[in-house]
């Protein structure tokens, strides 16, 4: 299995097979950066998309200065965000299909885990945006802090202070929404 580098080098080489291993590899990472930033499947796609096509021309450009987790969430993070600024057209939502019931877990248990997961995620929604970023990229994407530092250009430090808080934050919204007498025990 080639490298990270050897395949972003391949890229910037024009090696359409480097970029797909490269694609393969980390398009559910990206995929979960952009859906956090716009509420809209289709549109996330779409954002995805671009950053892709970023990424086969700009990787050239790619130095050796961060890893290449970090210098390709950088390019889907700042393509993500230079699309959604642009004024869009009007669009009309489409029914999505719904695929049948998954026959999981029992329902009992099912409930528990999705109050819990509720909790969690509304105790993560509500955090301030610079805090729920760092969060989403520490937890979710798996991101050491030193990448997370290059993704959003700032110290590591700071992505540091900013994980600190948000823990802070997070387990005083958990132990009082656990404390609540109006929440299910």
């Amino acid at each position: 299995m080639d490298s990270d580098d050897d395949l972003l080098a391949g890229v910037a080489r024009g090696d359409q097979e480097s970029l797909r291993a490269l694609y393969d590899r980390y398009t559910p990472g990206m995929l979960r950066l952009v859906r956090r930033m716009t509420p809209s499947a289709a549109v996330a796609e779409e954002l995805l998309q671009e950053a892709w096509l970023a990424v086969w021309r700009s990787a050239g450009s790619f130095r050796g200065e961060s890893s290449v987790t970090s210098w390709l969430y950088g390019v889907t993070r700042r393509q993500a965000l230079g699309q959604l600024r642009r004024p869009q057209p009007p669009t009309t939502a489409l029914d999505e299909t719904h695929s049948p019931p998954d026959p999981g877990p029992r329902v009992e248990d099912a409930a528990i885990a999705r109050v819990a997961r509720d909790s969690l995620a509304d105790a993560v929604r509500d955090l301030p945006a610079h805090l729920q970023e760092v969060v989403l990229l520490v937890l979710v994407d798996d991101l050491p802090y030193p990448e997370v530092a290059q993704v959003l250009g700032v110290p590591v430090g700071t992505v540091k202070s900013r994980m600190f808080q948000a823990r802070r934050n997070l387990a005083a919204a958990l132990s009082s929404s656990a404390a609540d007498p109006r929440l299910p025990s």
